[in-house]
């Protein structure tokens, strides 16, 4: 018994990632060939039909350093037809003066300020509510949005009355570290290439809360935000596709944004993203059990199997340690963690995804291959990281009361 569990366990380890590998480069590739290879490089995006009114929306929390220039960005939209609604969530510093300041400088800028933190999902909802356009366009307080991004993820909504969201292409802004350049490839062999993989195979994991836009129409069909929950963008793209509206991804859709460049703040980051998705998983795994949600299963088996992975890995780690200071039996004995041949063939195809998604992504950055070099750290520094935060996170989940308020917390901007 004992050598069927070790066993499974090491196969598990080894074949898990190595399958998930080949599904999101494969759905990758057929995403390119079907809608990017023949999509021509355009200096701007093609007319659309309609244009119709669009608000903006960007809730912030002690976004003083950084909204001037995220609503200068917004402001500059060649999209023709919008309005800019900036929400000051209980900031403590000077961001509630200076979008006071902003609206005198930006005609089409209102601003809204609520007297104490409550939470992202709130300033959303307060927005959409006050807002006077049937899309939204919903940033992050330090992000700088493409001067064509709202009018790409428009191009999807006068595309189809079903598509409820559109999530846009986040790119890193500050790599002066070693962890700022894996994360600039990260966002394109793992975030990018998996949101095309799985809008080739019918429903999207989630769209980014950085940049993400949305059908006023659908938004309130599903009772808009919830704010109970610790990553509003992954519950509300789960309901909304549970509610059959289709979410897509358009990488043309460019924002700038900045990222943790310390262990402490990805830590924190990477821990909130891990419970928001068991959070979902735990709230909604009850109606995904119906046969109507059949197209969200991939979707949950995707993420409950990278959970039970975490778990497999430090059952494998815990053992191993066990083994230093305690006799085991054969079967249960891990002799090393260093890899062998099975860790030569996932690092081969963790490279070969690398350059894959590398080179589909030159097409929105041309520059981008130069951090290929150091995406040999990946495996040692993110799979670790997302392995401890998943096995950290999911108790969390667990005994979270629904209900309790899920607030501002300042992240991590990077080192300045």
């Amino acid at each position: 018994m004992g050598g069927t569990i070790i066993h499974w366990l090491l196969e598990f380890a080894f074949f898990y990632p190595l399958s998930m590998s080949l599904i999101w480069m494969s759905g990758g590739l057929i995403y390119f060939f079907r809608w990017e290879r023949n999509e021509p490089l355009r200096v701007t995006p093609p007319e659309l039909p309609d244009y119709p009114f669009v608000t903006l929306i960007v809730p912030c929390h002690n976004e003083g350093a950084h909204v001037r220039e995220t609503i200068a960005h917004l402001s500059g939209q060649r999209y023709p037809a919008f309005e800019i609604i900036a929400v000051n969530d209980g900031s403590t510093d000077d961001t509630g003066a200076q979008l006071d300041q902003l609206t005198r400088e930006v005609s089409n800028l209102r601003v809204i300020h609520l007297a104490s933190n409550q939470g992202k999902a709130m300033g959303l909802r307060m927005a959409a509510l006050a807002s006077r356009g049937d899309y939204f366009v919903c940033i992050d307080g330090d992000a700088l949005l493409d001067e064509y991004a709202t009018h790409w993820l428009m191009y999807h909504m006068n595309d189809g009355s079903r598509v409820a969201a559109v999530t846009g292409n986040p790119r890193i802004r500050n790599r002066s570290t070693l962890l700022g350049k894996l994360q600039v490839g990260e966002f394109s062999s793992i975030i990018g290439l998996i949101k095309r993989a799985q809008r080739v195979y019918g429903r999207i994991f989630t769209v980014s809360g950085v940049i993400a836009a949305f059908r006023k129409s659908a938004l309130h069909d599903v009772g808009y935000w919830n704010t109970d929950m610790v990553t509003e963008d992954i519950d509300i793209s789960w309901r909304l596709q549970m509610r059959h509206w289709d979410i897509r991804y358009e990488p043309n859709a460019l924002c700038w944004i900045l990222m943790p460049e310390t262990v402490r703040g990805l830590w924190k980051q990477r821990l909130r993203w891990a419970q928001g998705g068991s959070e979902v998983l735990l709230r909604y795994s009850r109606l995904l059990m119906r046969w109507r949600q059949r197209r969200m299963w991939p979707v949950a088996l995707e993420y409950l199997l990278s959970l039970l992975w975490a778990y497999d890995m430090a059952a494998i780690f815990t053992l191993w340690i066990v083994g230093k200071f305690i006799e085991l039996p054969p079967a249960l004995y891990v002799e090393t963690l260093l890899p062998h041949w099975h860790g030569v063939v996932l690092g081969a195809t963790c490279l070969i995804q690398f350059l894959v998604s590398l080179i589909v992504d030159r097409r929105y950055e041309t520059r981008v291959g130069r951090n290929y070099y150091w995406m040999i750290w990946y495996p040692l520094i993110y799979w670790v990281l997302n392995t401890a935060t998943s096995i950290v996170a999911f108790p969390k989940a667990l005994l979270k009361r629904k209900g309790t308020k899920a607030v501002w917390v300042s992240p991590d901007r990077g080192i300045r």
